[in-house]
């Protein structure tokens, strides 16, 4: 610690003096842990003086690594685990012979020590290995696995540690691994089937299976892994705890489960092949895994079972939706009948999960649902509060997306939970109670109005209470408060709001508390909307509240590296510093934390989520306030700016939406914002490893550029740099997306998020399209139609022939309202023609949908260009009205006949077109509600045009 602290002041002399001491001590010592210490001293001194200025040092650990003598080939691996672990950029010289040296020491098994620190080393180093080294790093994992598996035998707790290598190998260069993945998934297989293994150990193969299939799904379905690794996984998840115990989730005091625990990494492994592998190669495998569970006598295995349907909601949606819901959905509800609990709790899991990822059609069958779900929160035991979580968590997901269809269960359910909210003495069923309230609202809206005087009577009392055992509650309830406010009308909230915006401003005085700020800034957001004219006069105490909130280190800790000062005896007073560990930078103390020796920073997840929410409702706020918000803006725009957040910026621009494309508020500050924000977006697209991540982007990003328009595309080269990026997205050349290496690439065959990967790629085609002139995006556009055009092939799925068609006419519906987009439109149209009257014809619904809507779209934008394809075009419609029966179809066919109509009337028979309308039975029948579906005003004034022109 004094060299840590007070280097500078040492003389050259004693510097060195000290150097020598230390080696010296170091050869001598035959304690280990004294050895440990001057390892970890050295590994402080090397901070200050780099390996090339203590040739003394390599010289030691050159002698002793490569020493006959199995101690000092310890003493040696164990400083160099030491000095490298803990600076190991200026090793970089030395990473091809260090990479020889440990080739060496992982043949010998007989030393597991030397085996432990030689792994240490390397995981040190292999993030910043660069391709000179790849080969040697690539030559080493058959060793590796040996080495590991003697370890194992000698030390479990070194073991898992040291399994931390595949961690780093693959989340810096999984490449290196590629061509071993067969023999590390089999090595991980073994590991995680051991039941007298640790469970540490176990995890961490578990979740080195799941890493691999994250970012090599396609390797490991070449290699015909996911057979065994199902035949391994489903004993783990389905596997009975120890007699007289319960699963994590199963016990009454659970809070998030234990992270140790193998049953909940196995069902991770599940949910990592639903989001990344083809879900027709999934479940051709996984189904006979699940029906075997569900089938079984043992409580176990069924839950196993659920357990498995429930994570494969998100990853599948699509195939589930279109395929299985209906018997899924079945065998959750006869699981709520189950004779046993932990099954039953299983089923409640699934039917959250399931009304969480598989809408709408969920919500389709309330009428089967709501009775059974009610019927089951009434009867269960309300002491059994974990037990009324999970039922509460269905209950909600539910009825969030339920919206009209509500009405009917709405006495009821409203019976239940203000009876909760009045009678039950549990604080946690109170807080179950005041949520599930605001997902009744959320599909209610203006239906709940007759309650709203004992809701709002019950929640008083919680909001003013501002003891610490009532937190969580007094927090739900100012989150129910904000969607109340947003969805029971303003008539009935505007009363409320000048006390609201008084009750946010008295909490965030007296509580400091980041979820408890975060409502509140929900609230104003809210209140905002509700009556903007209300919070006017405190927007200066509102804003400086929440601009302190992205300002404040509140929740973020500096990481200091244990292994130089976790072992090290505390000094006198004057060096002592408290305790190790991390730092709060919102302490007031002394402590100076050397940048050498910081690990890394950590922010707390509550403080992440009240900064996000203050970026949602300043946009907010602003967009609702207006003028009253101008001189607020600047400083807003100011500290996002200073954020150096991808995600909190996004945040923030999104929440502006309309606003940002007012010229009032396009300020130097915003641009500035934008210039420096958007290249960052485009990286991240490009390098971030979590599709999620790039999903968010890309949609945050085509959201923006929808609202500022050409304002966000003022900086040179950025329109190109955004097409390229969405053509590395199409064409699955980004980080987060398996292209697969040297396997085949297979369109047909892929997982369904990256599908969806690809789809919010594509919806930015047309934002771009709409926000520049056409001859500007011309080139670009250009470019990327042959990818989205391959996706319409009748060998593709239903969705990718969708996508590709509906991109096509959101990008033509873009060139209508652009200079220049009439001869884009037409210099297109002999191109596209034959793929949109292929998807006319198409078997599917949505295709056929989106082609005909396409197809009116190509005739407005290009006008008198296609004039000439008009007969094709009314053939193929007076074919399809003669049999199609989806009344979208027919309600996009209209508008595509009134847009023909408006750009070309000439083009069009009138006398013909009136015939075929005028002796169809559903225009007698069905013209209102044709009507009614007609997507916008346009529309339906098109209409009105053409019936009076054919009348």
């Amino acid at each position: 610690m004094r060299v840590r602290k007070h280097w500078k002041k040492i003389s050259p002399d004693h510097r060195e003096s000290l150097k020598a001491v230390v080696l010296q001590a170091l050869q001598n010592e035959t304690e280990h842990t004294v050895r440990h210490s001057l390892s970890q001293l050295c590994a402080v001194l090397v901070k200050h003086e780099t390996p090339d200025r203590w040739p003394a040092l390599l010289a030691l650990l050159n002698q002793s690594t490569k020493s006959n003598n199995p101690q000092d080939r310890q003493v040696g691996l164990l400083l160099l685990s030491k000095v490298v672990g803990s600076n190991p950029e200026p090793f970089k010289p030395h990473y091809k012979q260090l990479l020889q040296l440990f080739g060496t020491v992982l043949l010998d098994l007989n030393n597991p020590t030397a085996l432990y620190y030689c792994i240490l080393t390397l995981t040190a180093i292999t993030a910043y290995t660069g391709t000179e080294e790849m080969n040697l790093m690539r030559s080493l994992i058959p060793k590796l696995l040996i080495a590991l598996k003697h370890l194992i035998q000698a030390d479990q707790d070194q073991a898992s540690e040291a399994m931390e290598v595949f961690d780093e190998l693959m989340e810096s260069e999984v490449s290196i691994v590629v061509p071993h993945i067969a023999e590390i998934v089999r090595f991980c297989l073994e590991i995680s089937a051991d039941v007298s293994l640790s469970d540490s150990l176990r995890v961490k193969a578990l979740s080195c299976i799941a890493v691999l299939i994250r970012l090599k799904s396609k390797a490991v379905l070449k290699h015909k892994l996911l057979q065994p690794i199902l035949q391994v996984v489903f004993p783990i998840l389905s596997a009975a705890p120890p007699p007289g115990e319960e699963d994590p989730e199963d016990e009454e005091n659970d809070t998030e489960g234990d992270s140790e625990n193998p049953k909940h990494f196995a069902v991770q492994v599940i949910d990592t092949m639903a989001l990344h592998m083809p879900p027709e190669k999934l479940f051709n495998q996984l189904l006979p895994f699940t029906q075997a569970c569900l089938s079984s006598e043992n409580p176990y295995e069924r839950k196993g079972g659920l357990m498995c349907m429930a994570v494969l909601a998100e990853g599948c949606a699509d195939h589930i939706r279109t395929k299985m819901l209906s018997s899924m959905l079945q065998t959750v509800c006869r699981s709520l009948s189950d004779n046993n609990q932990v099954v039953r709790s299983a089923a409640l899991f699934a039917l959250g999960q399931f009304s969480e990822h598989l809408q709408p059609d969920v919500s389709k069958f309330h009428a089967e649902l709501m009775p059974l779900l009610h019927g089951y929160l009434s009867a269960v035991n309300q002491t059994k509060i974990g037990h009324m979580t999970k039922a509460f968590y269905a209950l909600e997901n539910f009825l969030e997306n339920l919206g009209p269809e509500i009405e009917p269960y709405l006495p009821t359910l409203m019976e239940t939970m203000l009876s909760a909210l009045n009678n039950a003495e549990n604080l946690k069923l109170k807080e179950l109670a005041v949520s599930a309230i605001g997902a009744i609202a959320n599909a209610a809206k203006e239906m709940l109005v007759p309650y709203f005087p004992p809701i709002i009577e019950s929640l008083k009392g919680f909001l003013t209470d501002t003891s610490e055992e009532m937190r969580t509650l007094q927090t739900q309830a100012l989150d129910t408060l904000s969607v109340l406010a947003r969805t029971v009308g303003k008539e009935v909230f505007s009363p409320l709001a000048a006390e609201c915006v008084q009750l946010g401003l008295n909490l965030t005085d007296a509580v400091d508390d980041p979820d408890l700020r975060r409502c509140t800034y929900s609230l104003f957001s809210a209140v905002s909307d509700v009556s903007p004219d209300c919070l006017a006069p405190h927007l200066p105490p509102i804003t400086t509240v929440m601009l302190l909130s992205l300002r404040s280190t509140e929740g973020v800790t500096v990481s200091v590296d244990f292994s130089i000062r976790s072992s090290f005896v505390l000094l006198d007073d004057d060096d002592a510093e408290g305790e190790e560990g991390d730092v709060d930078l919102d302490e007031e103390s002394e402590t100076e934390v050397d940048d050498r020796d910081v690990a890394g920073f950590s922010v707390e997840n509550a403080y992440i989520d009240e900064k996000e929410d203050a970026c949602d409702a300043l946009g907010e706020i602003a967009f609702n306030t207006g003028v009253a918000f101008q001189p607020f803006l600047e400083s807003s725009f100011q500290q996002v700016y200073e954020l150096h957040d991808v995600r909190l910026v996004f945040n923030y621009l999104e929440s502006f939406d309309q606003l940002l494309h007012i010229s009032l508020y396009i300020s130097p500050a915003l641009h500035k914002l934008l210039q420096v924000v958007l290249p960052c977006f485009l990286e991240a697209v490009r390098q971030d490893r979590e599709r999620q991540v790039v999903m968010g982007i890309l949609e945050s990003m085509n959201a923006v550029i929808k609202s500022c328009q050409g304002e966000a595309l003022q900086a040179p080269g950025i329109v190109a740099e955004i097409s390229n990026a969405i053509k590395d997205v199409l064409k699955k050349k980004t980080v987060c997306q398996d292209v697969g290496g040297d396997e085949a690439d297979d369109d047909e065959q892929q997982a369904e998020y990256d599908a969806m990967l690809q789809e919010f790629a594509g919806e930015g085609i047309p934002v771009l399209a709409s926000a520049l002139p056409a001859e500007t995006f011309y080139p670009h556009l250009n470019d990327l139609l042959p990818l989205i055009m391959s996706k319409a092939k009748p060998s593709c799925t239903e969705a990718d022939r969708s996508f590709s068609i509906g991109t096509i006419g959101e990008t033509l519906h873009s060139l209508v309202s652009v200079a220049g987009g009439r001869a884009v439109a037409g210099r297109l149209s002999n191109r596209l023609l034959p793929v949109l009257v292929a998807g006319v014809r198409d078997s599917d619904a949505e295709v056929r949908n989106n082609s005909v809507f396409a197809l009116g779209a190509l005739a407005q934008a290009a006008g008198p260009i296609v004039a000439s394809d008009y007969p094709v075009m009314l053939s193929l419609f007076s074919n399809l009205l003669s049999k199609e029966s989806d009344p979208r179809v027919i309600d996009n066919l209209c508008a595509a006949l009134c847009r023909m109509i408006m750009s070309h009337i000439e083009g069009v028979p009138l006398e013909q077109v009136t015939s075929i309308f005028i002796f169809k039975e559903w225009f007698n029948t069905k013209i209102k509600i044709c009507w009614k579906l007609t997507h916008s005003q346009a529309i339906q004034d098109c209409f009105c045009f053409f019936l009076h022109n054919t009348f």
